[in-house]
């Protein structure tokens, strides 16, 4: 299926987002946050630019796959590493071993239900702690309410890695024209409730 000028309008859209956010968006934080918010942000951006211009066939991509792993670890990560110093360490070795299991199992000889359940687990945690850290921070009042739409995008991030296991399992509930006509409306609504939530808090 081809990318229609509102789909192009939209992945434009997020690409600008993100790189505002890259540019300017994570000043005046520590070096290690501000690394992993980069790389996060950054492979936003590069998810975005490879299904701007390749189209809607590179979600099948596995590299696509390794790629957007970074996002949920990143965030997740600089999150910990600011709101939860105790768990620093655990974190950082849990992103690291996830990140390099989810890419042996797309680049490795693996049956479909470990590599499967290795995503799941990976996303799982990075999605929870992107959804209940900012909830947490935000009722100990250690920063502002506008946070909260960290975790708004950290649940649609969430409903996005569903859609697209529908569209790799091939669904027959939702129809493959629908959820693609949804993602880049969804994608750019993640963006803004990351953009929004990092520089309101």
């Amino acid at each position: 299926m081809k990318l229609t000028l509102l789909d192009r309008l939209l992945f434009l859209s997020t690409a600008l987002l993100t790189s505002y956010q890259i540019a300017v968006g994570i000043e005046g934080l520590g070096s290690i946050p501000i690394f992993v918010y980069t790389l996060g942000f950054g492979a936003l951006l590069v998810s975005g630019l490879l299904i701007l211009i390749l189209g809607f066939e590179v979600l099948r991509s596995a590299l696509v796959v390794v790629v957007a792993t970074l996002i949920p670890l990143s965030l997740a990560c600089g999150m910990v590493w600011e709101y939860l110093p105790a768990w620093r360490g655990v974190y950082v070795v849990y992103a690291v071993v996830g990140f390099l299991a989810i890419g042996l199992s797309r680049f490795a000889r693996m049956s479909p239900q470990i590599a499967t359940l290795i995503v799941a687990f990976v996303h799982g945690v990075a999605g929870l702690t992107i959804f209940l850290l900012p909830i947490g921070v935000v009722a100990a009042q250690r920063t502002a309410a506008g946070f909260l739409l960290v975790s708004l995008g950290g649940a649609l991030i969430g409903l996005m890695g569903l859609l697209l296991s529908f569209l790799r399992m091939g669904s027959p509930v939702l129809g493959q024209e629908k959820l693609l006509r949804a993602f880049p409306l969804l994608f750019l609504m993640i963006t803004v409730a990351y953009v929004l939530g990092f520089n309101w808090r």
